[in-house]
C-alpha cells in the first residue's frame, strides 16, 4: 500500500434553537490498518465555523475561536475526556478500517503515467516537464517529482484532480526543468490502488513520433539527392555526345 491518505468521516448534527446547526465531524485518516498509520480527529462546528478540534497525533484539544479556546482548555483539564478521545483511534478507527480499507482497494483503479516536455515560452527560461496521471479511482492521489531519488520541492505546480466524466480522474504535475548532465528525473505517484509508489523515469531521448518524422524527412532528402545526382550524370553524358559546330 502506498502512503496515500484515505479518510472516512462521521457527522453528527444538532439544530440549535436559533436555527443554526451545531455538529461534530469524526475523521479517521489512514495509510494502512496499522495503529501507527492511523490518525483520529474530532472537530466541533457551529454555523460552519470550526470551534475546536481533538487530534490523536497531538493528544489534546485545540481551540480556534474565543469560545473554542475555552472549551479546549476545559477538555484538556479533564483526564477522563482526554483518555476517552485517545481511545477512539483504536476502538472506532482501527475497528472499522479493515472494512473501509478493503472496500477502497476492491473498487480502486490503477493510474497510468505519461511524461512529456514543453519548450520554454521565451529565451532564458527553463523548460517544463509535465507528468500526466490518467484513469485512476478513487480521487485521492499524490504526485511528486524526484531528482536522483530525492524529492524535488521547488518549481513544482499541480492541477486539481480532474474528472474524466466516466468515474475516473486525471491530474497533471509540472516541473520547471533545466537539463543537467548525469541526473535522473522521475515522477512518483502514490494511490490507494498501488501496493507501492509508481515511479516513472523521464526519458530525454526524442519521442518515437519525432524519430519517425525525422526518419521520413531524412529519407526524402536522400532520395532528392540521389535523383539530383542521377540527373546531373545523365546531363553530362548527353553533353559528351554532342557535336559542336562552329559558327562564322
Amino acid at each position: 500500500m502506498s502512503s496515500s491518505i484515505l479518510c472516512c468521516c462521521f457527522l453528527l448534527f444538532i439544530t440549535a434553537a436559533d436555527g443554526f446547526e451545531s455538529y461534530s465531524v469524526d475523521r479517521c485518516e489512514f495509510t494502512s490498518t496499522e495503529l501507527k498509520d492511523i490518525e483520529f480527529t474530532r472537530s466541533s462546528y457551529y454555523d460552519k465555523l470550526e470551534l475546536f478540534r481533538f487530534s490523536s497525533s497531538s493528544g489534546k484539544f485545540v481551540g480556534y475561536t474565543d469560545y473554542g479556546i475555552k472549551q479546549a482548555e476545559y477538555r484538556n483539564s479533564q483526564t477522563s475526556i482526554l483518555e476517552s478521545m485517545k481511545a477512539q483511534k483504536e476502538t472506532y478507527c482501527q475497528h472499522n478500517i479493515g472494512i473501509w480499507y478493503q472496500n477502497a482497494l476492491s473498487k480502486s483503479v490503477e493510474p497510468y503515467v505519461r511524461i512529456h516536455s514543453e519548450a520554454p515560452s521565451s529565451g532564458g527560461h527553463p523548460g517544463m516537464l509535465v507528468c500526466g496521471v490518467y484513469s485512476f479511482y478513487p480521487k485521492t492521489i499524490k504526485v511528486s517529482w524526484l531528482r536522483n531519488g530525492l524529492e524535488i520541492t521547488s518549481g513544482v505546480t499541480s492541477t486539481e484532480e480532474l474528472p474524466d466524466g466516466d468515474w475516473y480522474y486525471q491530474v497533471h504535475s509540472q516541473l520547471e526543468y533545466t537539463p543537467r548532465s548525469g541526473e535522473k528525473i522521475s515522477c512518483r505517484v502514490e494511490h490507494a490502488s498501488l501496493k507501492e509508489p509508481l515511479i516513472t523515469d523521464w526519458n530525454p531521448s526524442m519521442p518515437e513520433s519525432e524519430k519517425n518524422k525525422l526518419a521520413i524527412g531524412a529519407s526524402g532528402l536522400i532520395l532528392g539527392l540521389i535523383l539530383s545526382l542521377a540527373g546531373f550524370i545523365y546531363y553530362k553524358r548527353k553533353a559528351r555526345g554532342r557535336i559542336l559546330v562552329p559558327t562564322s
